[in-house]
């Protein structure tokens, strides 16, 4: 059974590129412009493994953003990757922050979506055991708990809050669980866990 890809991408050219490069590696594609259609789509409980999202939807320089705050708070759990070519540190920032599984910088090929596509949706049996990698990174219990969190792709907001600690509190948790796991970012974490 395909998979199917929300793909959201207001530049028709590039919506109409993506939509056929994605069907041609065996996934189903429901293509939008716009923001509202795709959250309307995953509140009616629309079978998605993931969504592929521009930052900039018609104008508007955060619309991806905004749209992956909105699947998150609407209980949407697939994996997000956002694509821009604005790849400034403050958009890097807030869509791994808000639980983005991946961020692609344009320009970049089809082939090179698929892969990162492929990455996270990958079955749980292609996985690396999460323990494995927990156990070796030396986590205390509570930055274990919250490495847990941010692998099933909660913000850090949303961590605060079911923790009951502060944003500030759990940054500092995210901060030494990514030194001690020897990596740089949400995404680098992903991939340390999830590709083998």
């Amino acid at each position: 059974m395909s998979k199917t890809i929300l793909l959201v991408e207001d530049e028709r050219d590039t919506r109409e590129l993506l939509t056929h490069a994605l069907e041609r590696a065996g996934y189903a594609c429901v293509a939008t412009a716009r923001a509202r259609e795709a959250l309307d789509r995953a509140r009616a409980g629309a079978a998605v493994d993931a969504v592929v999202t521009d930052v900039v939807l018609h104008g508007d320089d955060t619309g991806g953003l905004r749209l992956l705050v909105d699947l998150r708070r609407a209980g949407f759990r697939a994996p997000v990757i956002v694509i821009t070519a604005y790849a400034d540190v403050e958009k890097v920032k807030t869509a791994l922050n808000e639980g983005a599984a991946h961020l692609l910088e344009k320009p970049f090929r089809a082939a090179e979506l698929i892969e990162v596509i492929e990455r996270v949706i990958a079955p749980q049996d292609a996985r690396r055991p999460i323990e494995d990698v927990l156990d070796g990174a030396h986590l205390t219990a509570k930055e274990r708990t919250v490495a847990l969190h941010l692998l099933a792709g909660l913000s850090s907001s949303e961590i605060a809050e079911i923790e009951k600690n502060s944003p500030k509190t759990i940054r500092q948790h995210v901060s030494q669980i990514y030194a001690k796991c020897g990596v740089g970012s949400r995404a680098e974490l992903f991939r340390l866990v999830f590709v083998r």
